[in-house]
């Protein structure tokens, strides 16, 4: 599995440490709280699929070398380039050039950092300069999995051998000894505290709010929890495939959240491998791009790191330009035929953010419980049956489903 906080490098894992630990503090004061307290959307390809790459290099040479051999058979090129980012001068040719070229653009910022204070006014300029080639920022990146997959139960023993050290109610850490010992044994499963601390997070953050304030799109990609990423206010979600994970459920996940919140979505093909050739093969790309655009996905992105030995294209080979350049022919044939229709959906509980990976994946930041073996087995059965025609949501009583599918699923009932 792809980790952009390692592969990006740089200030970025800086700053993700600290939004952790802003996270985790939030966290506990909530926690505290929650004790205290009692306790048919159409999938058809749209009009304009977008179709592409992310350079992840660290020059303006290699990124115009990927944009001339792609120019042809792509219309978007991501600039997510944790170095490049930091540089103005870079980050405007760069994107002067692919959009000369005839590619929209998505830039990527990890945040806004504040040594470098052209970035914001940068972006606020952006639509300005390159009207509606500039689709939007690539801001942070894969929230939902870090959620899941941070070392919570080391934090929690951290906290606790702190909290005897200063006393069990000591006011720095605003939780008991007793709530950080419910949390490690898992006596204490507060569904809709979790989620409303993760999205009250991505809703304060504040490099978030300044896009959001100037309509500036932001896209982010991650590999679980979607469904919150849209509520905490991105824009759109890109759902990484290539991870071995299940590639139609995870289209269903996503598509399902973007479907009823009313928002757009994509997929970026990322690692099967940890180490080199790490992309799967042309082939294999070619089926998982062509199943996302088939059930909606308006943006379909191949990421391309790292910069291999004697491969002047990153880790693209000959087989994957000839993936995108196949895909590109068929979104550009008669749209005759072409799509699905997404007729049914499933419903998981409220607030349930399991990974769904596997059986035994942690919901929010404890293991798998009771519920998990009928949700997986259902779902299963469901895509068994209907493949990218359903969609997979939460229960929530912000949005109505009633209208919107000819059959329904609740993952607690029984199928014939």
């Amino acid at each position: 599995m792809v980790k952009y906080f390692q592969v990006l490098g740089h200030n970025l894992s800086i700053k993700r440490i600290s939004i952790l630990f802003i996270a985790l503090l939030l966290l506990t004061s909530l926690l505290t709280v929650a004790l205290l307290s009692p306790q048919p959307t159409s999938s058809i390809p749209p009009e304009q699929t977008y179709v592409g790459v992310s350079f992840c290099g660290s020059t303006i040479a290699e990124a115009k070398l990927l944009i001339d051999k792609v120019k042809d058979y792509t219309n978007l090129f991501v600039l997510q380039s944790g170095p490049i980012s930091l540089n103005m001068t870079e980050t405007t040719e760069i994107c002067d050039y692919a959009t000369s070229q005839g590619l929209s653009i998505i830039v990527y910022f990890g945040w806004f950092n504040p040594n470098y204070p052209w970035q914001y006014p940068w972006v606020q300029n952006a639509p300005q300069r390159y009207g509606d080639k500039f689709l939007g920022v690539y801001y942070y990146d894969e929230p939902g999995g870090i959620q899941l997959d941070y070392d919570w139960e080391n934090h929690f023993i951290n906290m606790s051998n702190r909290l005897k050290e200063f006393g069990a109610n000591h006011t720095r850490y605003r939780v008991s000894l007793d709530s950080i010992t419910g949390y490690l044994n898992g006596t204490i499963r507060d569904y809709a505290a979790e989620a409303q601390i993760y999205v009250n997070y991505t809703q304060h953050d504040h490099d978030l709010s300044l896009l959001k304030n100037s309509s500036i799109p932001t896209f982010v990609s991650d590999y679980a929890l979607y469904w919150w990423d849209y509520l905490g206010g991105y824009d759109v979600v890109l759902t990484q495939l290539g991870n071995n994970a299940s590639i139609i459920q995870e289209i269903n996940l996503t598509k399902g959240a973007a479907h009823l919140q009313n928002k757009d979505w994509g997929v970026i093909v990322t690692w099967k491998y940890d180490n080199a050739p790490y992309l799967d093969n042309g082939e294999e790309i070619y089926n998982q791009m062509s199943l996302a655009y088939q059930a909606g996905a308006k943006y379909i992105i191949i990421f391309d790191y790292p910069l291999i030995e004697g491969n002047p294209y990153g880790v693209l080979t000959e087989d994957h330009f000839e993936a995108l350049q196949k895909l590109w022919t068929d979104i550009n044939k008669p749209k005759t035929n072409q799509g699905s229709q997404t007729e049914a959906v499933l419903v998981l509980p409220q607030n349930y953010g399991w990974g769904m990976r596997h059986v035994a994946d942690r919901i929010w930041i404890w293991g798998p419980d009771e519920h998990c073996q009928t949700i997986w087995n259902i779902s299963q059965k469901l895509i068994d049956q209907y493949g990218i025609n359903i969609d997979i949501i939460y229960d929530d009583p912000q949005f109505s489903i009633n209208d919107k599918y000819s059959q329904i699923y609740y993952w607690n009932q029984t199928l014939t």
